[in-house]
């Protein structure tokens, strides 16, 4: 397996950076988001990396990617690749999924209504849904609860921490919330007048530490203020064992089922959630994450669409032509130790 990535992203093996480093610690996603300097770029680097792919005779590249140019290249020039789409749909990447479908150039997505937001009319044949899945070692059950409840997650507005303290309160149920500060604006005018008493902050935590925290409580308040593609606190609590009152947005029906209960995005709804969910006995929901969201699953899954981008090779199809600004490949430039 070869990775393409940041050259500073460190998972334990070697990198083919696409940049040197992430962009982020250059171009702040809060502050260069949309801005022609950002798009430049990241234009000129999966540009520039392109033919490393083409020249790499892969078997079949998975591509996480959020740009526009690796679709089509596979689409273009016939290379099984297997797109995997995290996000809701935005313009720029919407219009290259819509070009560059194709037997070999297949798209996952997480969830049934993220499937709906990609392919609205239905016409999703290269398409299919992949749920996220989490290794249960890394979040054991615990088969009794404190009678308190734990929220996780970024803290910035669309995650609604403010949302489940405000609901802990009126239900009377205490709440711990767990998560990195990402908007410190948000966390001192809308979070921190909410702590106090039942409600406290319990800091950023990681791995084991985390996944302990979460299982001594008896409920996972959830609450996405956007539509969110899939909802990965929820499966990681449920396995657990915690049941979730979680706001009804987006792909959490579909994850929580009946491991939970939703609500309306008002602290009321979610107050009468909350009271409701905590009674629903741990192993329901360490159930449904036993049955649909482990890692062997979404890994078989993922075999399963590596397969038939491969065998969709065979598949003749016109030969599309992009213009420069919807694919652009930078010729690689000789290797200079090769040179007299």
């Amino acid at each position: 397996m070869t990775l393409f990535a940041a050259g500073d992203s460190d998972w334990g093996g070697p990198v083919v950076p696409i940049l040197p480093e992430h962009y982020d610690r250059s171009f702040p996603w809060y502050l260069w988001n949309g801005t022609p300097e950002l798009t430049a770029h990241l234009d000129g680097a999966f540009a520039a990396v392109l033919p490393k792919l083409a020249r790499g005779a892969f078997d079949v590249i998975h591509n996480n990617a959020l740009h526009r140019f690796p679709p089509r290249f596979a689409r273009r020039d016939r290379v099984a690749m297997v797109t995997s789409l995290h996000v809701p749909p935005f313009d720029v990447l919407h219009r290259a999924v819509a070009e560059s479908a194709a037997p070999w150039s297949r798209f996952t997505v997480c969830s049934g209504p993220q499937l709906s937001a990609w392919w609205p009319g239905g016409d999703g044949s290269v398409a299919s849904v992949v749920p996220n899945g989490i290794d249960p070692l890394d979040w054991p059950f615990q088969p009794r609860g404190n009678g308190e409840a734990v929220w996780m997650g970024r803290i910035t507005p669309t995650k609604g921490a403010h949302l489940a303290a405000q609901a802990a309160r009126q239900a009377g149920i205490p709440l711990t919330l767990y998560g990195t500060i990402e908007d410190r604006d948000y966390f001192e005018t809308s979070l921190r007048p909410a702590l106090g008493g039942i409600v406290r902050y319990g800091g950023h935590l990681v791995g084991r530490e985390l996944a302990q925290a979460v299982g001594r409580a008896s409920l996972l308040v959830f609450t996405p203020l956007w539509n969110e593609p899939f909802g990965l606190v929820a499966i990681e609590a449920m396995s657990c064992g915690l049941p979730v009152a979680a706001t009804d947005m987006g792909a959490v029906c579909d994850v929580v089922g009946n491991a939970g209960c939703i609500a309306t995005p008002n602290a009321g709804a979610l107050a009468d959630a909350m009271r409701r969910a905590i009674n629903i006995p741990r192993h329901v929901p360490r159930a449904r994450v036993m049955a649909q969201f482990t890692h062997a699953r979404m890994l078989d899954a993922y075999e399963a669409q590596y397969t038939a981008a491969r065998d969709g090779l065979s598949a003749r199809l016109a030969y599309p032509a992009f213009p420069p600004h919807a694919l652009r490949v930078t010729p690689e430039m000789p290797d200079q130790r090769t040179l007299a």
